[in-house]
C-alpha cells in the first residue's frame, strides 16, 4: 500500500514540475508591450545612468529594467547598441523599461506607423 503512494506521489511531483516548466515557457512567448511605448534604436554605450535612444541621452530611471528578447532583465551593460526598442518613460521623464524588440513586435510598431 505505501508502495502505490510513493509511486503516485513521485508521478504528482513530475506532473507539477512539467508543468510549472510550461507555463514558464509560454508566459515568455506570449510578451504583451505597453501601448504607450515608444520605438527607438541603440545608440553607443554611456555610463549609468544614461543610454542612448535614437541619438538621445537618456537617463535610465531608479528601478529601471531592461528586457532582452526573451523577456529576462538585463543589465545596463548589455544593452547591445544598434537594437531595435521600445521603451516608456515615467512621470519624471526618466526611461522606466526598454524592451529588445524581437522581429514580429518590429513589424508590430511598423503596422502602428501606416
Amino acid at each position: 500500500m505505501t508502495c502505490q503512494f510513493a509511486s503516485a506521489r513521485r508521478l504528482l511531483v513530475v506532473l507539477v514540475a512539467s508543468l510549472m516548466l510550461c507555463a514558464g515557457i509560454a508566459q515568455a512567448q506570449l510578451r504583451t508591450l505597453p501601448v504607450n511605448a515608444k520605438r527607438a534604436t541603440v545608440g553607443q554605450h554611456a555610463p549609468l545612468p544614461f543610454v542612448y535612444l535614437s541619438g538621445n541621452r537618456m537617463k535610465l530611471a531608479p528601478g529601471g529594467v531592461i528586457y532582452d528578447l526573451n523577456n529576462r532583465s538585463i543589465l545596463h551593460e548589455a544593452l547591445p547598441p544598434g537594437e531595435d526598442v521600445a521603451y516608456t518613460l515615467d512621470i519624471s521623464g526618466d526611461v522606466a523599461r526598454i524592451y529588445i524588440l524581437t522581429p514580429q513586435e518590429q513589424a508590430q510598431f511598423d503596422k502602428k506607423k501606416k
